[in-house]
C-alpha cells in the first residue's frame, strides 16, 4: 500500500514538472517570436 502511494506521488510530481516546463518553453518561444517580428519590421 505504501509503495503504490509513493509511486503515485512521484508520478504526479513528474507530470507537474513536465507541464510547467512545457508552458515555460511555449511562453519563451512566443515572446521570442514577437521580438523577432518587431525587429524584422
Amino acid at each position: 500500500m505504501d509503495d503504490s502511494v509513493r509511486k503515485s506521488c512521484w508520478g504526479v510530481t513528474v507530470w507537474t514538472v513536465a507541464i510547467f516546463t512545457a508552458l515555460m518553453l511555449i511562453g519563451f518561444l512566443c515572446t521570442n517570436a514577437g521580438t523577432v517580428a518587431i525587429a524584422a519590421s
